[in-house]
């Protein structure tokens, strides 16, 4: 179970509460009054527990799991050891997902403001707000209802903030408009200048960064990621994207819905993802470029061209997966010739 000091535990909830909220099928319906107290891993969960299966390479562990419930696609369900009540799901992950979910909520936000916050009279922070110790929120900045403010954290002059967002400690906000329901982890950077410099002999000459970060609603990003005003144009994080920690994304760049960018990502100055696009950790992407819907990344890969909608592509300089593959094939069959030479 998950350390009670740290997290708190809803529930308990029915098999017939879990397939519900899931949208699971359970396969026994005589069974759907069953009560579960917590989710659980595989190997560690008892009778009281919900678990899952999603990679069959776990099958094994499935089999000698100890757990009274578990989403499982329907495949597996002959699988699953006796007295374990089956949630048949399309995409068990993501049932399991909503199941913990319901078990483990998001605590909720308690009103009130450090004596050390602090905040110009001009910016307006509804009473149902949290705002942490040392915070600055400076003029003319709105707040949206029921957020949170961590401690340290700086929010710069106009800024505007949707309802409901959860910002962490030491996160720095500049120069940005950020919707509804925006989680920011601790030490991201938001609304800094971009990287805009115009050559010249006598050394780089800055060019002033005019632009802002516009945050679409839902969006999550990861402790210690950059985002950068535009230089006139403007920074746009879509709709529900999830970044993860680390992630450097320069000026003018604009994200769709739903993008995923995974640790140590970086995309250069205008650049622009399609929906749905993810990218690997440690990805670069180079400025100017556009990447089409649904296309996917892989980790460490150099993507110097544009990326047509919908493929994947890897290594550096990036390439259609099948051609990387067929490259990585030829240098091991002239790997093995010289070694037999």
């Amino acid at each position: 179970m998950a350390d009670p000091r740290f997290f708190k535990r809803a529930g308990p909830f029915s098999l017939d509460a879990l397939a519900a909220l899931s949208g699971a099928q359970l396969l026994d319906p005589a069974s759907g009054g069953r009560v579960f107290e917590d989710v659980a891993p595989l190997e560690t969960a008892g009778p009281a527990d919900v678990t899952f299966l999603v990679n069959r390479k776990y099958t094994e562990a499935f089999e000698k799991s100890r757990a009274g419930a578990a989403f499982v696609a329907k495949a597996l369900a002959d699988r699953a050891p006796a007295g374990m009540a089956v949630l048949a799901a399309a995409e068990p992950y993501k049932a399991f997902a909503r199941a913990v979910q319901a078990f483990y909520p998001q605590p909720p936000i308690v009103p009130g403001r450090a004596p050390s916050a602090v905040i110009d009279p001009t910016a307006a922070i509804p009473a149902d707000c949290a705002i942490g110790a040392n915070a600055v929120i400076e003029a003319g900045v709105r707040l949206g209802a029921r957020c949170e403010v961590g401690a340290n954290t700086v929010i710069g002059a106009e800024v505007e903030i949707g309802d409901d967002c959860r910002i962490a400690a030491n996160v720095t906000l500049s120069h940005c408009l950020i919707g509804a329901r925006v989680v920011l982890h601790p030490g991201v950077r938001i609304g800094q200048a971009g990287f805009g410099f115009a050559p010249d002999a006598a050394g780089p000459i800055k060019v002033p960064q005019l632009g802002r970060v516009i945050i679409g609603d839902d969006a999550d990003i990861g402790a210690n990621t950059t985002i950068d005003r535009g230089s006139g144009h403007d920074t746009v994080i879509g709709q529900g994207t999830m970044i993860d920690n680390l992630v450097q994304i320069g000026h003018n760049v604009v994200l769709g819905r739903g993008c995923v960018l995974a640790g140590q990502a970086g995309i250069a100055g205008s650049s622009r993802l399609g929906d749905f696009v993810l990218v690997g950790g440690q990805a670069a992407i180079s400025g100017h470029l556009q990447i089409g819907s649904g296309a996917q990344i892989a980790g460490k890969s150099g993507v110097m061209r544009d990326v047509p909608a919908g493929m994947t592509v890897c290594g550096n300089p990036a390439v259609r997966l099948v051609e990387f593959m067929r490259q990585v094939a030829t240098i091991q069959r002239l790997s093995r010739k010289k070694g037999e030479g």
